[in-house]
């Protein structure tokens, strides 16, 4: 079967996606050959746009010529840039029954007390200021697997996945009541979170982030171990007794078993990390196809990154249930326009080097390849940062658009496990969730199959359709929940990715 050189989205589309990079001469369309290179994932025009015309991909304007493009060019920051339009909200207008399987997937999962199911099982040291990291750190490496000499301190507990120290930078200096109740509701997630069997919280002791104020805020009485450095008497007596926690933890942890539970107990975090042009076209809709079957078989999908949702918000809120959560993401979208503003910035500035490298060009591209990952089902919330998640099916919570700090917020509010698709090859773990990376081309994939979960250019090639990928991705969520490690779980990523969203100035 002979394989076209580019790639078409959509009939109104006046640009194609170029498969491989494409040497000037290559026919992409009838009467259109290429007049320069056309790297691997970008787009070629394949009809002359003027100055000031929409330039469409998807069938969705992604930015408007700053110059005259001829049919066969390289369309790209050269030649396209941002500009305002109109974008019909038409809240609720695409709402359609999402009915069930009669049949619900199963995995093999952790029933804790209370009823939740957890997919691995950590015990955690949270720190409520950085100038307690060290001494976490310090507590949870005496426990720390080696992945690249086998050692194993927890050899004798085989139902515990480790003991994981997640530390941050802040929790001090800080000068507002938000960026203080973000960062602990942050933390209470973490602290509440149904992959951890048991959790110790250090703090230093005269910090702003008050324990006491975090748990009675948070409402954690009964729920974690507290202790500050200042009043147990120092970094060697906290180690200490930060170790015979964990120690005394273990026999407890590792009586777990795993059982058959539905499917409708995954949370999923959508991810999506040094995308490429070939993002939106492979791994992001492979995994929408997934996210797709998770909220059938009454599972909950996490889209976030509201920065990279920018520009597509009004294919979103077609979908919300009811017009109060459309206006709830429209609200969002109206605070990172004010955010930035004040901050000298614009959205447009969120496309990375490596974006651009790889194809990306505006905001609004990458965007609308972004929100992909969230299949085609009804969204029915839309959450604030790390704020518990009660609803199931499609939801969206507000996050920057820097990975690490989004699925931190995501994990905060109940995922039990992570998606992450990427073009150019981040490298990523959020403990203590498992994390999955999908790879959107087969010569990254190849090139970092020790990272890479998945290799969804499957779809490039014509190998499969994109239903098919989103059902071996499925398969694969439900062999991970059930226990099975990830690629980054085998590098023991997860404990550094934490990273709480800070807002405002530090004194």
């Amino acid at each position: 079967m002979t394989i076209s050189p580019v790639i078409r989205l959509h009939p109104d589309d006046g640009v194609l996606i170029a498969r491989a990079s494409l040497p000037p001469g290559t026919s992409v369309a009838d009467g259109v050959t290429t007049v320069e290179r056309i790297p691997s994932g970008h787009k070629v025009a394949i009809k002359p746009i003027a100055v000031g015309e929409p330039i469409k991909r998807y069938g969705q304007i992604i930015g408007f010529a700053t110059v005259p493009i001829a049919p066969g060019q390289h369309v790209h920051t050269q030649n396209c840039g941002m500009g305002d339009f109109a974008k019909d909200y038409a809240y609720c207008a695409d709402v359609k029954p999402t009915p069930n399987f009669d049949l619900p997937a199963t995995f093999e999962g952790i029933r804790r007390p209370d009823g939740r199911v957890a997919t691995r099982n950590y015990i955690g040291i949270l720190t409520s200021v950085n100038c307690s990291a060290h001494v976490a750190s310090l507590v949870a490496d005496v426990f720390k697997k080696n992945p690249f000499n086998g050692d194993n301190p927890l050899a004798d507990f085989p139902n515990v996945d480790g003991v994981v120290a997640l530390t941050h930078k802040t929790g001090c200096g800080m000068t507002q009541n938000e960026p203080l109740a973000l960062l602990r509701r942050t933390l209470g997630g973490y602290a509440r979170h149904v992959n951890f069997s048991h959790v110790i919280v250090l703090g230093l002791g005269c910090e702003v982030n008050q324990i006491g104020g975090l748990m009675e805020e948070q409402k954690l009485a009964g729920r974690l171990r507290a202790m500050d450095i200042q009043e147990v008497g120092g970094t060697r007596k906290t180690v200490e007794a930060g170790i015979a926690f964990v120690r005394e933890a273990l026999a407890d942890a590792n009586k777990v078993k795993r059982e058959t539970v539905p499917a409708s107990e995954l949370t999923v975090a959508l991810q999506c990390g040094g995308s490429d042009g070939y993002s939106g076209v492979s791994a992001n809709p492979a995994l929408g196809a997934a996210s797709d079957l998770i909220v059938r078989h009454g599972g909950t999908v996490i889209l976030s990154e509201t920065p990279e949702t920018y520009g597509a918000e009004h294919l979103l809120t077609r979908r919300a249930v009811s017009r109060e959560v459309g206006e709830k993401l429209v609200d969002l979208m109206r605070w990172w326009d004010a955010y930035t503003e004040r901050e000298g910035a614009e959205m447009n500035a969120n496309p990375s080097p490596g974006n651009k490298a790889g194809g990306l060009t505006t905001i609004l591209e990458k965007s609308l390849g972004a929100m992909a990952k969230a299949g085609t089902t009804n969204l029915v919330e839309v959450l604030r940062y790390a704020e518990p998640i009660t609803k199931k099916g499609f939801v969206f919570m507000d996050t920057p658009g820097y990975d690490p700090v989004a699925a931190t917020g995501q994990v905060a509010g109940g995922a039990n496990l992570v998606c992450f698709t990427t073009g150019r090859g981040s490298v990523f773990g959020c403990k203590p969730a498992p994390s999955i990376k999908l790879a959107t081309n087969t010569p990254m994939y190849k090139r970092m199959e020790e990272d890479m979960d998945v290799n969804c250019g499957t779809i490039l090639e014509g190998e499969e359709s994109v239903e098919q990928c989103g059902q071996r991705i499925f398969e694969l969520i439900l062999k991970t929940a059930s226990g099975q490690p990830t690629k980054s779980e085998s590098f023991d990523f997860g404990g550094a990715e934490f990273a709480p969203w800070v807002l405002g100035a530090t004194m």
